[in-house]
């Protein structure tokens, strides 16, 4: 079943410095005898380097036990608890406005703009998905408020990914679309049953890449890994034979000659973080853009080890100098989206309209004709 047409957006503008964070910490029988500075500038190195944490607790930033502590060589104790105010700053900019392109009583689609992270991370820690949503929510009278929850994001889109993001609006819906995309990647992985069920979602990227790809259709297999990077706390994930199980599938929908470019249609059928971008670089064709991955499925960069010590006016670090994954500037779009209803177990078919520049031609043409002859 197609799902019905809801011209609907919501979103509400940015404010100009978002609230600041509060991190709560209590130590642990290993981390007794540690002096606050020991603290923090091990256990949250990714975070600031030493010189950062004495400034924030020069700044009076600390609180310990519930006072606020200056002294960076204070001794902890063992069940003390610590509290970490992050000073409220300017996040980058960030769109605001989302469409909803399907909802129900369970579920919500919304067609995601290029440039908005779907969860708080990093420098965004506001300007997401999940923040509009909360405040779409907080919208409503009270009693209904209060007797439902707002909707979250079942999976992840990366910041310069726009397209279709599923949202769970119950508990329920949310536990059953999770098993959706859990199973489509273990099934990936070698652990799949014939006897099972086909699955019960499927997604459809369109992307833009450099170069002109020779096939028609291309599966990539290639696993994908974590490496240490500069600015990626945890890791970048790239393609790495050591990593875990990945597949796309990838069609040819028009080759560009004049602008060496390929016009794509990918069906991912695991959900590793960066997949498409990656799996496309691995075969040599980067998406036409990205600042981050090169041919290969690896970053662009060739001395990732290198960490800049210097810290920022709120004693964090510095915003790496090298691309990181948020970095926009490709052109991939989440463009189709079918999934067995997680309650009503109907076939639910969900389309997010293509930005010109992934159109066909024969697409633009008749997106052309369309708009003539309504106007």
């Amino acid at each position: 079943m197609a799902a019905p047409a809801t011209p609907n957006h919501f979103g509400l503008p940015w404010s100009q410095f978002n609230d600041g964070l509060s991190y709560h910490d209590v130590v642990r029988p290993s981390d007794s005898g540690l002096t606050l500075i020991e603290f923090y500038s091990t256990k949250y190195k990714s975070s600031a380097p030493l010189q950062g944490w004495l400034q924030r607790i020069n700044s009076e930033q600390i609180i310990v036990d519930g006072s606020v502590v200056t002294d960076p060589n204070t001794l902890l104790r063992v069940g003390s608890k610590l509290v970490y105010n992050r000073l409220p700053w300017k996040e980058p900019d960030a769109p605001y406005m989302i469409e909803v392109l399907y909802e129900d009583g369970d579920i919500i689609a919304l067609n995601k703009p290029s440039g908005l992270q779907v969860l708080p991370g990093g420098l965004f820690q506001q300007r997401t998905v999940l923040t509009q949503l909360q405040w779409q929510a907080n919208k409503q009278d009270t009693f209904e408020a209060d007797q439902r929850s707002h909707p979250v994001p079942v999976h992840r889109l990366g910041r310069g990914t726009s397209g279709i993001l599923l949202c769970a609006k119950s508990k329920l819906a949310k536990a059953c679309l999770a098993s959706y995309f859990a199973d489509g990647t273990s099934q990936v992985g070698g652990k799949s049953d014939s006897s099972k069920e086909p699955r019960k979602i499927a997604k459809i990227y369109r992307a833009l890449v450099s170069g002109i790809v020779d096939n028609d259709k291309v599966a990539i297999n290639q696993p994908i890994g974590v490496v240490k990077y500069p600015g990626v706390a945890k890791g970048l994930y790239v393609a790495s034979q050591s990593g875990k199980p990945a597949l796309s599938v990838v069609n040819v929908l028009e080759r560009h000659t004049q602008r060496n470019s390929t016009l794509v249609q990918v069906q991912i059928q695991s959900g590793r973080p960066h997949q498409i971008r990656i799996h496309l670089s691995f075969i040599g064709h980067p998406l036409l853009g990205d600042p981050l991955y090169a041919v290969g499925g690896q970053p662009k960069c060739l001395d990732c080890d290198s960490v800049d010590e210097s810290f920022a006016e709120d004693g964090g670090y510095q915003r790496p100098s090298k691309p990181v994954p948020g970095d926009c500037g490709y052109h991939l779009h989440a463009h189709q989206l079918a999934l067995t209803h997680p309650i009503t177990n109907e076939v639910i078919e969900i389309i997010a309209p293509l930005p010109s520049i992934l159109q066909t031609a024969k697409e633009a043409e008749e997106i052309g004709i369309t708009k003539q002859t309504t106007a």
